[in-house]
């Protein structure tokens, strides 16, 4: 009896401990134009409880970049552009460059509660999963990163689309 039960607590405990080999999060389709995409979507909130819509994607193939949008309610938040996003981890901190005129539909919407950055300065400096807090001045302080979204953003990089 004694084997048995060391038996299901080693099982429970790897399954406790053995992180999925799989992101529930990340999403694999086609854009608008056809082109493959793959995504990251997450809602986080800030210290204010806010919810913000957190996208993180690729198109194309491998080594494309990665660009992160951060989308507030319409009608409840305006992002003038270009702005920058800050965003820290411990005593780094990194600033992303405002790329959302770039894009023709965002630039178009007149809602203007969305906002791109070229993430891969980012991507490419992370050697862990850390938590990350992102800071937009003038819209939100902090709005904390945790660290199973940052390795959803890090695995788009290479992730390669069926």
């Amino acid at each position: 009896m004694f084997r048995f039960l060391c038996h299901v607590m080693t099982v429970v405990t790897l399954l406790l401990l053995t992180p999925s080999l799989a992101w529930g999060q990340i999403h694999q389709h086609d854009n608008e134009n056809g082109v493959a995409m793959v995504r990251s979507l997450e809602s986080l909130r800030d210290l204010d409880y806010n919810s913000w819509q957190v996208v993180a994607y690729r198109e194309g193939t491998p080594g494309q970049p990665v660009v992160l949008r951060i989308v507030g309610y319409p009608g409840k938040v305006r992002l003038d552009h270009p702005t920058t996003l800050q965003v820290v981890s411990g005593r780094r901190e990194w600033q992303l460059v405002d790329i959302t005129l770039d894009n023709q539909a965002l630039a178009k919407d007149g809602r203007e509660a969305a906002a791109e950055f070229s993430l891969d300065p980012l991507l490419n400096d992370l050697r862990n999963n850390r938590p990350l807090r992102l800071v937009l001045s003038g819209v939100f302080n902090e709005l904390p990163v945790p660290p199973y979204v940052v390795g959803e953003w890090r695995s788009l990089q290479t992730l390669a689309v069926e």
